[in-house]
C-alpha cells in the first residue's frame, strides 16, 4: 500500500527511473510516457485505495502541454505534488515559459535532471516535496502521540492541531481498535475521553491543550527560582524565535514562553512562498520548528502551553518578573513578541460551533477531514489565501468571502494569481457571514451581500475565519504604553509625555526600560513574517546595550 510516484517521461524515462530508484523502498515508482498514461496510472492507484504523492514530468510531452497535463492530473489527485524535471538541453527554451506557471500554482517546482550520480541538490528538492506531502496529506507511519476518543470533538481537534504545529506525529483511534484497547488498558477504570499517551508516557485525560503541552514540554517551574535569565521572550512566533536565536547565539541566557504552539499565526500557514531563501516555499510549521531547534542548539529554553498573566517591572537595577500559572520567571530584559490573534466574528451561531467545523485560523489538521466538502474562508489577507489554497487540495469547493470588492488590495499578487487559476476556489466579494448552524457540528452558513442586504444559506462543513489582527497583550501593566488599538508603542512612536528622559526610548523599546517589543504586537509593524523575523533579530543589540550600557546598540 505504498504511495506512488508517477514519472511521465517520453524521452528520458530510463534516466529518471534510475534516479528515483533510491525511493522504491517507500514509494511505488511508476514509469509512463504520456499525459494519458500518467492519468491512467493515477486513476489505477486511486482505485486501489492508495495515494499519489508526486507527479514528475518532462517539460515536453507527446500528447499535451505539460501545464495542461498537471491540470488533468490534479483533477484526479488534487493532493499530489507536481514537478517538472527538464532535460538540461531544453533549459533555455522551456524554462522561461514554464517558470511563470510557478507563480500561479500550476506546479510546485522546476528542476533540471541530474547530469551525473549523487546530484543531492536535485534529491534535496524531491525530499522536500515528499516531506511536505507527507506532513499535510499522509497519516504518519510512526506516531509520537496516540489519542483515543469515541467521537472527535473540539478538544481532540485542538490537541491534534497543536501536535501538528509542534511537529509531533500523532494519530487518533477509537476505543474499539487494537491501539485504542491498548491505551484503555493502561488508563484503568472509567476513563475520561480523550485519552492521550505521549512519548510512551503514562496515559492521561487532558482537559485542555495546555495539559498536553505541559506533559510533553514541562512548565516554567522547572527553572530554578533563584536564577535570573538575561532575557525572557514572550511569544514564539517569527519575532520571538529570531530574538531567541540571536540572543542565545551571542551568549545571553534566554527563555521563551509560548501560550500555544511554536510559530504563532505564521505556524498555521500551510505554505509560505515569499520567505527569503525558500524558493519552493516552506510551511509555517517547518519554519518555526527549524528556528526552535536552532535556538535550542544555542541554549534557549522553551516552555510551551503557559500564558504569561502579568509583568511586574523591576525597580532600577532589579530584574523584571513575569508571572504564569505554572511559575514565575525573573529576567533582566523582556521581549514582548506575543503577536496577534484573529478577530472574533461574535455571531452567536458561529461561536457555538468553534472547533466543530468553525475555526479561527487555518487549522491545517482539519483540512484532512474535509475531503469532498464545501468550505468557506473569511478574510482577504495572505493567511486567508494560503489557507484557501491548502483546503482546495481536499475540499470539493472553497469560497473566499471578503467585504471588499476583491483581493488585490490586501493579498500578495502571487496568491491572487494562484487562487484565480484554481478551479476549486471562488472569491465572493462584498459578503459576510451572519449566521451558522448544524446538528452538533457545522452544516450551513448564512451569507449576506453587503451591497443589497440579500442573504442566502449555503451548505458548509468548514468555516475558517481569518479576520485580521487583535493584539494579544492584556496582561501588560499600564506602565507599558499602547496605542488606541492596544498595540505596544516603541521608540519615537511613544508620546513625549511618556519618555523617561529627554530622548525617546530606543527603536524597539517600550516605555518601561528593559522591556522591548518586536513583531506584530508592536504598533506600526509591517505584519509580515520576514519583517517580524527582522525585528526579532534587531532587538538583540538593544538588549545587549540595556544589559551593559558600555556595549553599543549597533553591536
Amino acid at each position: 500500500m505504498n504511495p506512488a510516484i508517477i514519472l511521465v517521461a517520453p524521452d528520458h524515462g530510463a534516466v529518471l527511473a534510475d534516479e528515483f530508484g533510491r525511493y522504491v523502498r517507500d514509494y511505488d515508482v511508476l514509469r509512463t510516457s504520456s499525459v494519458a498514461e500518467g492519468e491512467a496510472a493515477a486513476r489505477q492507484v486511486v482505485a486501489e485505495g492508495r495515494q499519489v504523492a508526486l507527479f514528475v514530468a518532462e517539460s515536453q510531452l507527446p500528447d499535451g502541454h505539460v501545464l495542461e497535463a498537471f491540470a488533468r492530473w490534479r483533477a484526479v489527485v488534487p493532493t499530489a505534488r507536481r514537478l517538472v524535471a527538464a532535460h538540461y538541453s531544453r533549459f533555455l527554451t522551456d524554462a522561461p515559459e514554464l517558470r511563470s506557471g510557478l507563480a500561479k500554482g500550476k506546479y510546485d517546482a522546476y528542476l533540471l535532471m541530474p547530469r551525473g550520480v549523487r546530484d543531492e541538490e536535485f534529491h534535496t528538492a524531491i525530499c522536500e516535496l515528499l516531506s511536505d506531502w507527507g506532513s499535510t496529506v499522509a497519516a504518519p507511519e510512526v506516531e509520537s502521540v496516540r489519542i483515543v476518543t469515541p467521537t472527535p470533538d473540539a478538544l481532540t481537534l485542538a490537541i491534534r492541531d497543536f501536535l501538528d504545529r509542534m511537529g509531533l506525529p500523532n494519530r487518533t483511534y477509537t476505543p474499539e481498535t487494537p491501539e485504542g484497547q491498548e491505551v484503555l488498558a493502561a488508563a484503568g477504570n472509567d476513563p475520561a475521553y480523550p485519552l492521550v499517551r505521549a512519548m510512551d508516557t503514562v496515559v492521561f485525560s487532558p482537559r485542555s491543550v495546555r495539559d498536553v503541552a505541559v506533559r510533553v514540554y514541562g512548565s516554567p517551574t522547572d527553572i530554578d527560582v533563584d536564577t535570573v535569565v538575561d532575557v525572557a521572550v514572550v511569544g514564539a512566533g517569527p519575532a520571538g524565535l529570531a530574538a531567541a536565536v540571536y540572543a542565545s547565539s551571542e551568549g545571553l541566557s534566554a527563555v521563551v514562553l509560548e501560550a500555544e504552539a511554536v510559530g504563532g499565526q505564521a505556524g498555521t500557514s500551510s505554505m509560505i512562498r515569499n520567505y527569503l531563501g525558500f524558493p519552493r516555499g516552506v510551511s509555517g510549521m517547518r519554519l518555526a520548528q527549524r528556528a526552535r531547534n536552532q535556538a535550542i542548539r544555542f541554549g534557549t529554553r522553551f516552555f510551551t502551553g503557559w500564558s504569561v498573566t502579568g509583568l511586574e517591572p523591576g525597580a532600577v537595577g532589579e530584574p523584571h518578573l513575569l508571572r504564569t500559572d505554572g511559575g514565575d520567571i525573573r529576567a533582566r530584559a523582556v521581549v514582548i513578541a506575543t503577536g496577534v490573534t484573529y478577530r472574533r466574528l461574535r455571531v452567536p451561531g458561529v461561536e457555538a460551533l468553534v472547533g466543530l467545523g468553525v475555526f479561527y485560523g487555518s487549522a491545517m489538521t482539519a483540512a484532512r477531514e474535509l475531503e469532498d466538502a464545501d468550505v468557506v474562508v473569511v478574510g482577504g489577507g495572505n493567511s486567508a489565501g494560503q489557507s484557501a489554497i491548502h483546503l482546495a487540495r481536499f475540499a470539493r469547493s472553497v469560497t473566499i468571502l471578503v467585504r471588499r470588492d476583491g483581493l488585490e488590495t490586501t493579498m500578495s499578487s502571487y496568491l491572487v494569481e494562484e487562487i484565480a487559476y484554481n478551479p476549486r476556489i471562488t472569491v465572493l466579494p462584498c459578503a459576510e457571514v451572519v449566521d451558522a448552524g448544524g446538528d452538533g457540528r457545522l452544516e450551513w452558513v448564512r451569507v449576506r451581500d453587503t451591497r443589497t442586504g440579500h442573504t442566502e444559506e449555503r451548505e458548509c462543513r468548514g468555516l475558517f475565519l481569518l479576520l485580521g489582527a487583535e493584539p494579544h497583550c492584556d496582561w501588560l501593566p499600564a506602565a507599558v504604553a499602547r496605542d488606541s488599538r492596544g498595540f505596544v508603542l516603541t521608540g519615537r512612536d511613544v508620546p513625549p509625555e511618556r519618555w523617561s528622559g529627554d530622548l525617546p526610548p530606543a527603536s524597539l523599546e517600550s516605555t518601561v526600560p528593559g522591556v522591548f517589543a518586536a513583531g506584530d504586537i508592536r504598533a506600526g509593524s509591517m505584519k509580515r513574517v520576514a519583517a517580524a523575523s527582522g525585528e526579532g533579530a534587531s532587538v538583540v543589540p538593544l538588549v545587549h546595550s540595556w544589559l551593559d550600557p558600555a556595549v553599543p546598540a549597533g553591536r
